[in-house]
């Protein structure tokens, strides 16, 4: 049967781990093995590998097959250079001390490259914190001197309103100042408007009074003329004309006299017709 090394498939999804193992070609891939040689974590920066070197070197020694991904681990790990001086040794194209020391050589120039790596990322590492930590320091700064300046605008701000209420006071008292003085020049002016139209209504009043009086004092003359033929007419004429002033207090003691002149005047016409008869 053909043995190969290769990779079985272990942990969860997303933080996976791996099993290096030598097992039959035909076997599934987390099925039976024969032996397990290793373990290898990609999860890890760099990743960790832990192999046994010798039974690898075995395996790799009798004619193992190997996946590239086995293949590209034990490369890393020096296994695939072991198993080349070791060819050259037996080939005689070496000894076993110098295969030894080169192999040796190697080994050191290997892990001097990993432990720059890690130095490398644990620097980068370090880098990466301090700038997260200065940023964050920036930040928090940045917060602090808009709180200290948003309380110091909260502090300036009674003292505008203070101000302001100063300034809204003394506008309002000036206005009222002004108000106050502006009233008495308001209330003389119609006062003495009001003056003149008050001396002028009684005049007004008076005046109609003044015509009626003639009035009166000519209509017993018009009543007087018409008397002497149509004495009746002339009694209805006046009462016609003079209801609406009887209201008036000459006219209705002028009413009587327009009267009473008739009936004087038709006294005389009776007793001349008798004396012609």
């Amino acid at each position: 049967m053909a043995t190969k090394i290769r990779l079985q498939r272990h942990g969860k999804k997303g933080n996976a781990y791996f099993h290096l193992v030598a097992a039959d070609s035909r076997a599934k891939r987390d099925g039976k093995f024969i032996e397990k040689l290793g373990t290898y974590n990609p999860v890890s920066n760099p990743a960790t590998i832990t192999i046994n070197f010798d039974r690898t070197l075995y395996w790799v020694g009798v004619g193992a097959e190997m996946t590239d991904t086995a293949r590209a681990i034990l490369s890393y790990k020096g296994v695939l250079f072991k198993n080349h001086l070791l060819k050259g040794v037996a080939k005689g194209a070496l000894t076993q001390e110098e295969a030894t020391k080169k192999f040796d050589l190697w080994l050191l120039e290997k892990e001097n490259k990993i432990q720059a790596k890690k130095d490398g990322l644990s620097k980068a590492s370090d880098n990466e914190r301090a700038n997260r930590l200065k940023a964050e320091m920036e930040s928090n700064a940045a917060k602090a001197a808009a709180i200290e300046a948003k309380a110091n605008a909260i502090l300036e701000e009674p003292v505008v309103a203070v101000d302001d209420a100063v300034e809204m006071e003394e506008t309002a008292a000036v206005e009222e100042t002004a108000a106050v003085e502006e009233a008495p020049a308001a209330e003389e002016a119609p006062a003495a408007e009001e003056a003149p139209a008050a001396e002028e209504a009684p005049a007004a009043e008076e005046a109609p009074a003044a015509e009626e009086a003639p009035a009166a004092e000519e209509a017993p003359a018009a009543e007087e003329t018409p008397a002497v033929e149509e004495a009746p007419a002339a009694e209805e004429t006046p009462a016609a004309e003079e209801a609406p002033a009887a209201e008036e207090a000459p006219a209705a003691e002028e009413a009587p006299a327009a009267e009473e002149t008739p009936a004087v005047e038709e006294a005389p016409a009776a007793e001349e017709g008798a004396s012609e008869e």
